[in-house]
């Protein structure tokens, strides 16, 4: 009489546990735009995003910030792993692919790859962004003060 018991309680516990499994799958499922976005908020949540692109295979986003800054996040399980681009700290250079950027972060080396996008139009936008965060200091003007 007691096999039974044990049977049906093997069964459940059984039952149990793959009902456990898939909603752990299902929460640990790969990060999306939205998830980056909340990630960066709580990274820098003094900073507002104006526009955000993804790589082609979505594990890394470059964001464009309201004050002309830009910045970055890789995609580290499910979550992100957030960098503010300091003005002169990036290097760009095209892949050769032609659809993505070889990036190179002075001051974050171990985030440096080269990311393809889904289209040349996209890379080169990403590159404006990243451009577009320098301030660099011309010699010209420096000649022009003297």
């Amino acid at each position: 009489m007691i096999w039974p018991i044990v049977i049906l309680c093997i069964l459940l516990a059984g039952i149990f546990y793959m009902r456990m499994k898939e909603r752990a799958d299902r929460d640990r499922r790969e990060p999306d735009a939205g998830s980056a976005i909340l990630d960066f908020g709580r990274a820098f949540p003094d900073e507002a995003i104006r526009a955000i692109h993804a790589t082609a295979d979505e594990k890394a986003y470059f964001v464009r910030l309201h004050d002309g800054k830009a910045g970055f996040m890789a995609s580290h399980g499910t979550h992100f792993v957030c960098h503010l681009i300091e003005a002169g700290n990036v290097n760009v250079s095209n892949a050769p692919s032609g659809r993505g950027l070889k990036v190179h972060f002075a001051d974050f080396a171990h985030l440096d790859g080269v990311y393809e996008f889904i289209s040349p139009a996209v890379a080169a936008e990403v590159s404006l962004w990243l451009l577009g965060s320098f301030s660099p200091q011309s010699d010209f003007r420096a000649v022009q003060a003297n």
